[in-house]
């Protein structure tokens, strides 16, 4: 059994690398979850095309085609051109790129501060515990939306200000995560011989806690990520995140809604389907992840 199922289900000592064990971990679930790897397929689509778009798209996205204001899809403009006569499928394909860079840049951001965070105080516990606790349930008491909208309205929509309150507003469950399984841990077998063996605190910490902490931060990245994404482009559909010109799928879904009346539904339906099947990937990918760490729900 790995360390990581070990280490949640008993008191035994743990395998000699933690690291290794998650690593084996990890390459079954690509060998033997086919939900998760339908979600790692789906995700792994959308980087390509963000890191392919300046190659895939006909047409650059912000150029603005004057005499082809909501032109429908055709074989100039394949999914056509908005209110701005802009080509919808080089908007689309920009856009991947600009949402999960902001997604992933502001969770990386949040599960980094929020696990450095977590074990500290769930190691030490005491009144430094205590503190950050008390912080976190002030900082969740205000529904995240209205306390990033907050924020961003004092501060420019810019690119490094939206990934600022994204990381800033996810940290709190990283940090609750992490630390409520380092305290679990820290009273196991294998961690009391570890510190009896005169570890010093941090590799105590790296390398016989964390590793069989991080599974359940791993599932919670991916969940974070799909919500990211969503935040990302409900910030720009309210007008305080990335604005036109700038390719975002939000801020498109935004100037596309007008004509919803009218019928041309492909400046808002392209973009919000993509952002439909991102969340479909990441949360795919999550609850296959879950199934596979999780000793009481893997498939045997």
């Amino acid at each position: 059994m790995t360390a990581i199922s070990t280490a949640a289900d008993s008191g035994s000592a743990a395998p000699t690398s933690g690291w290794k064990a998650l690593g084996a971990n990890l390459s079954r679930f690509a060998r033997r979850s086919k939900l998760g790897m339908t979600g790692a397929v789906i995700v792994l689509a959308f980087v390509l095309v963000a890191l392919l778009a300046p190659w895939l798209a006909p047409h650059s996205p912000i150029e603005s085609f004057t005499s082809d204001i909501l032109t429908p899809p055709g074989a100039k403009f394949p999914l056509g051109t908005d209110g701005n006569g802009m080509d919808v499928l080089s908007r689309v394909l920009h856009a991947a790129r600009i949402d999960l860079v902001i997604a992933t840049t502001a969770v990386a951001l949040s599960v980094v501060a929020g696990v450095i965070l977590g074990l500290i105080t769930g190691y030490v516990g005491g009144w430094l515990d205590t503190i950050l606790l008390r912080a976190m349930d002030v900082f969740q008491a205000f529904p995240l939306l209205v306390l990033a909208l907050a924020i961003l309205a004092a501060a420019e929509g810019s690119l490094a200000s939206v990934i600022f309150v994204i990381a800033l507003v996810d940290t709190p469950v990283f940090v609750r995560l992490i630390r409520s399984q380092t305290q679990h841990i820290r009273e196991l077998t294998y961690v009391e011989a570890a510190r009896a063996m005169g570890n010093p605190t941090w590799r105590v910490l790296l390398r016989h806690i964390l590793p069989n902490a991080i599974g359940p931060v791993i599932v919670q990245t991916a969940v974070r990520l799909a919500w990211a994404v969503n935040i990302v482009a409900s910030l720009a559909f309210v007008g305080v995140g990335i604005k036109v010109p700038t390719p975002e799928w939000g801020s498109m879904i935004k100037s596309g809604a007008q004509y919803i009346s009218t019928g041309e539904w492909w400046p808002y339906t392209v973009p919000g389907l993509a952002i439909l099947v991102l969340t479909l990937g990441f949360n795919l990918l999550a609850d296959g992840l879950q199934d596979h760490l999780d000793p009481r729900r893997r498939t045997r």
